[in-house]
């Protein structure tokens, strides 16, 4: 499918909107960001209300490729600007100490703030487009740009999306489905070490090669990390529950499913796993992506749809617990918890 992406007029439009206080989504290689300016309170403001995003749960700026990352944060270490050569534009996000002009609501009311320059083509033209419009005002334009959808829930992949979780409120730019389809790496480099605070496209192997030490993992133990996006124990989840097992933990599920006779079931799985399972009676299979760019690519979309395929629960099968895979099994948890019980 051809894409035809915005004009520069309705990029100037945009803009324009963006410098007038009011909100724009706008695609990125990850996923579709709900952007304001990250200089205005009031816009910062709206974002969180059009989400119902929590107040301290912090949002990350967008900066665009002319832009100078230093205006954001109190100093810029070596160890940052390697990162920045090596991966901006791309899905990579830096939590550093916030600079005292930037308004705090941008970081929840934390001393930190994170920032990335995307990669994709219309939302490097959006941010260059608003950055334009501030030059001699003595701000550079960064654009708060958390996902666009509703707080929790699954992130939007395609303009689509957008329009599905907030109908004509809010101003969309199409630019086509994402690339990478899962949001950000976010590195923290604001307490003099590096901690990955959540995975993504770029790997903590690509982060270590360029720096020359392995960023921390999380593992729950490290509680002086900053909070950020997309990092709270139940996230990114569908509106229909779902479980994350092992394949031989779904095989009764779906047999006592069967007996049952009641409403179909979806299963994601690999199709060397699923066998004759993938045909049986109220099951709606799927069959998962072998590697994990493409399942990462895929995931939104297919919870979504999902969501649409009046089913009564999805069960999809774990994956390995490689370090290639941890981005996505780091979603996939996530939104298994928003049905897990408490004991």
């Amino acid at each position: 499918m051809t894409i035809i992406y915005p004009s520069v007029a309705q990029i100037d439009e945009a803009a324009e909107l963006l410098d007038a206080g009011e909100l724009v989504a706008f695609p990125t290689e990850t996923v579709y960001g709900l952007g304001g300016d990250a200089e205005n309170p009031g816009a910062i403001a709206r974002i969180y209300a059009a989400k119902g995003r929590p107040a301290n749960h912090p949002v990350i700026v967008h900066l665009a490729p002319e832009a100078d990352p230093g205006y954001w944060v109190r100093e810029l270490p070596a160890d940052a600007r390697r990162l920045i050569d090596a991966f901006w534009p791309g899905p990579l996000t830096l939590i550093l100490k916030r600079a005292a002009h930037i308004p705090a609501a941008v970081s929840g009311g934390q001393d930190s703030v994170g920032v990335r320059c995307p990669s994709h083509l219309v939302a490097q033209q959006l941010l260059s487009a608003f950055h334009a419009r501030r030059i001699g005002t003595g701000k550079q334009g960064g654009v708060a740009g958390p996902s666009a959808n509703r707080f929790g829930h699954v992130s939007p992949t395609t303009a689509q999306h957008v329009r599905d979780e907030f109908g004509s409120a809010v101003h969309v730019l199409d630019g086509g489905a994402a690339d990478v389809g899962i949001e950000s790496t976010i590195l923290d480099l604001s307490r003099g070490f590096p901690a990955l605070l959540r995975p993504g496209h770029v790997s903590p192997q690509q982060i270590a090669d360029v720096i020359g030490i392995a960023p921390r993992l999380p593992d729950g133990s490290d509680a002086t990390a900053p909070r950020a996006s997309g990092t709270l124990k139940a996230h990114y989840a569908p509106r229909t529950p779902l479980a994350l097992l092992p394949f031989a933990a779904i095989e009764p599920l779906i047999a006592a499913q069967d007996r049952a006779s009641g409403k179909r079931i979806a299963l994601v799985a690999r199709a060397s796993s699923a066998g004759e399972w993938a045909h049986a009676a109220n099951v709606h299979f799927v069959a998962a992506p072998e590697d994990p760019q493409s399942y990462a690519r895929d995931l939104y979309s297919l919870l979504r749809a999902l969501d649409r395929a009046n089913v009564e629960r999805i069960l999809i099968e774990r994956l390995p617990e490689t370090v290639e895979w941890i981005a996505v099994n780091d979603r996939l948890g996530r939104a298994a918890a928003a049905f897990e019980r408490e004991e």
